[in-house]
């Protein structure tokens, strides 16, 4: 599948089989994520992949947006960590842009994915970092479910030239 199409193409999935998702498809993932842009090439990302069955089916505990994540096998916890940044206030920036380059390569490799929100929320944060043992400054972004899709959502057709503007509003 071509970028395009990909982007075109991309939903939100929350319907997932059972089938799970290898290491070398988890590490195509990855890469395609720590491929986004970030400021001054900053790359504060770090990732938290979460494939345990037990702590998949707390996280709705305390993240109730990601309940479809007890039917799914991959969960991956996108985080900044701030503890040495050069350029403060960008890493969600930069996160938000390593979360969506996940969301895409989920696509175009025949997955479904669904970014779930975490940061601002405080509850969600605190708990992200309780439950993932996250150190001092290493704040979670978004949380985001994988697996392979159930069934296949259509293309919706986004483009809005209401929204564009040329030159001044």
């Amino acid at each position: 599948m071509d970028a395009l199409e990909a982007i075109l193409t991309r939903r939100s999935v929350r319907r997932y089989t059972d089938e799970q998702i290898d290491d070398e498809t988890m590490q195509k993932l990855l890469a395609a994520a720590m491929s986004a842009p970030s400021a001054a090439n900053e790359q504060p990302w770090e990732f938290i992949i979460i494939r345990d069955r037990t702590m998949l089916d707390a996280i709705p505990t305390f993240s109730p947006f990601a309940s479809m994540v007890k039917r799914a096998p991959l969960g991956i916890l996108v985080c900044a960590d701030t503890r040495n940044v050069i350029v403060p206030g960008f890493w969600v920036q930069d996160c938000s842009a390593a979360t969506q380059n996940l969301l895409l390569a989920a696509r175009a490799l025949g997955l479904g994915a669904v970014w779930t929100g975490v940061y601002p929320m405080e509850g969600h944060v605190a708990g992200f970092a309780k439950h993932c043992q996250l150190p001092e400054g290493v704040i979670p972004l978004a949380f985001v479910v994988v697996g392979h899709p159930a069934e296949e959502s259509p293309a919706q057709h986004r483009f809005s030239a209401d929204r564009v503007h040329s030159n001044v509003w």
